[in-house]
């Protein structure tokens, strides 16, 4: 894929003509299915990650392909709901291109393309490296879109963006951001304005990050579960700076198979919060774009949920989006990291020594 839209003016002629450096900004994200057809294969290279399912290749590639034929129906279904597809992609464009117009703004001497970089589906991570080559970059950075780290999300596409990317450029990861201020700015003010709706009711607030089994946390040191609790301590900080304390706590959705994952699982959460007499305000923590699991599962499945356990009223926080105070926090992270070279996080990043932590152990995404 080309970049987020900018071009290199007209008289600039050949070459590098009279902008400075060429900087290529590549977000990762997960990507979702562009339509029904799309469904399986997009499960098939989920579940084919060694990321996702830690098996040898011989075991793991037949095994993906059975989860993605079974699932592929109901799979279906859910997407049919949003109009056959994700809205995943056309939602990162958008990021990328309100990234790309404020980064050129501020490099004015520069030309700064944006990329979007998928892992389980188009553009893939494959294709964007050999666009992002083509380019020809003085300057990489690479700014995974999850807030929180984790082996499952950003170490997945840095392992495989190192793997295949062969072009020019000097490379440096913003490996976290989860107390990014623009980031946190935007989930406060709609945590306040989901409370001000709610008025004098009885609420709790509940922050939903997407699950990963306890097994990672506790046996490989993946950092995920303490970024979410940074991030959620951060956002219900600035919320009580504005309105006194609140009924607040973490919870984790997508729960699949049958080992241990982080918890409480968000339905759970709602199901207890009904019994405790409260409403809730759901806050998806982990996520920056709108898809199935906040269009779907939070406001389909949960406020069903919510209704019939008489957790009510029921409020969901929408994603950050193309908010600009969000848009300028990424901004913000690409340009602190052209100073340097490796791996850091933007802002506040591990606070233990966690086993998988790329910044502290000196890897990069290994």
């Amino acid at each position: 894929m080309s970049g987020a839209g900018s071009e290199a003016p007209v008289e600039a002629g050949y070459g590098r003509g009279l902008k400075g450096r060429r900087i290529a900004v590549v977000l990762f994200n997960l990507g979702g299915p562009d339509d029904q057809a799309s469904v399986r294969p997009f499960l098939f290279n989920l579940f084919n990650d060694p990321a996702i399912i830690g098996l040898p290749d011989f075991a793991r590639t037949p095994l993906a392909r059975l989860i993605s034929r079974r699932r592929e129906a109901s799979a279906q279904a859910n997407y049919g709901r949003m109009g056959g597809g994700s809205p995943l992609l056309p939602e990162t464009r958008r990021q990328a291109e309100a990234l790309e117009a404020r980064l050129n703004a501020r490099l004015t001497d520069d030309e700064v393309r944006v990329f979007i970089a998928m892992r389980y589906w188009r553009p893939l991570t494959e294709e964007t490296a050999a666009d992002v080559a083509v380019f020809g970059p003085d300057e990489v950075v690479l700014l995974p879109l999850y807030p929180q780290y984790s082996t499952t999300t950003t170490q997945s596409s840095l392992k495989l963006w190192n793997a295949v990317y062969a072009g020019s450029g000097v490379s440096r990861t913003v490996c976290c951001w989860p107390t990014a201020p623009g980031w946190i700015e935007v989930q406060a003010d709609a945590v306040c304005d989901r409370l001000d709706q709610a008025g004098d009711r009885p609420m709790r607030v509940l922050f939903s990050a997407h699950g990963i089994p306890e097994r990672l946390v506790t046996a490989k040191g993946d950092p995920y579960q303490e970024q979410v609790e940074t991030t959620v301590a951060a956002v219900v900080a600035a919320v009580q700076a504005r309105r006194g304390p609140i009924d607040h706590a973490i919870c984790y959705q997508s729960r699949v198979g049958p080992m241990k994952w982080l918890g409480p699982a968000t339905p759970e959460a709602v199901e207890q919060a009904g019994a405790d007499g409260k409403g809730v305000v759901v806050v998806p923590i982990a996520f920056v774009s709108e898809h199935i699991e906040t269009l779907v599962e939070l406001d389909v499945d949960y406020a069903e949920l919510a209704l019939e356990k008489g957790a009510s009223p029921y409020f969901r926080v929408p994603t950050a989006g193309v908010q600009t105070p969000f848009i300028e926090t990424l901004a913000d992270a690409a340009v602190a990291a052209l100073g340097r070279t490796g791996v850091a996080p933007f802002g506040l990043g591990c606070k233990a020594d966690w086993k998988a932590c790329p910044h502290r152990n000196g890897k990069h995404a290994a």
